[in-house]
């Protein structure tokens, strides 16, 4: 009967939630900038609230000295998973006009969410992809269209993009708080059992459980 009752208690998933904001990014040669986000997770995971993806407002450079592009856009989604495999990644695009007037690709970049609970900052370099040929550069800047992924998501995938040419330029920043819940109950946690282990008894999340790391 007890055994029983242990196996109905027992978790079979845990939750990662994700809070933070894309803060802004560092693009010294454009102006006018918005930034899109995405999750790319792995087939084990499934998301149960929040939003997987969204876009910024359009900002301009301050009159500061950085002249740094500021969004402050939020973030918050929630994650369920039986297994760290496949770890929840996010992908920015970054877009602006050209001297066209054309929205175009600005930077591409991806960095996984962080692994430990708490908070965190990021700085992703971004990057854009080249033309190979010098005809097809001189091409796309007289059509006002630069090569694009079809997909963002390819960039947080990296299968096919050994054969892309890329070129680097500028960096978005992006601040997480993460939570996890039922981590350590599925045998995730390889951090030493410790005071500075805030977890509630009752709720089971934790702010600063070690989960397993990938």
């Amino acid at each position: 009967m007890t055994e029983a009752v242990m196996a109905t208690n027992s978790p079979s998933v845990f939750l990662l939630t994700v809070n933070g904001q894309i803060e802004g990014a560092n693009f010294p040669e454009y102006d006018n900038l918005y930034c899109k986000y995405c999750f790319v997770y792995g087939h084990d995971w499934a998301p149960t609230s929040g939003l997987e993806e969204g876009i910024t407002q359009i900002t301009c450079k301050g009159s500061h000295s950085s002249h740094k592009l500021i969004w402050n856009f939020p973030l918050e989604t929630t994650f369920k998973s039986t297994n760290p495999s496949g770890w929840p990644q996010l992908v920015v695009s970054v877009y602006g006009p050209d001297v066209f007037g054309n929205d175009v690709v600005r930077g591409y970049g991806a960095t996984h969410i962080p692994f430990t609970p708490g908070q965190h900052t990021r700085t992703i370099p971004m990057f854009v992809p080249e033309p190979t040929w010098r005809l097809q550069k001189f091409t796309s800047w007289l059509l006002g269209r630069r090569p694009e992924y079809t997909d963002p998501k390819v960039v947080a995938q990296g299968e096919g993009r050994e054969v892309t040419r890329v070129r680097s330029q500028g960096f978005v920043t992006v601040s997480f708080n993460i939570m996890t819940k039922d981590m350590k109950k599925l045998g995730y946690d390889t951090g030493p059992s410790s005071p500075a282990n805030t977890q509630s008894a009752t709720s089971g999340w934790s702010t600063e459980e070690q989960p397993y790391k990938i």
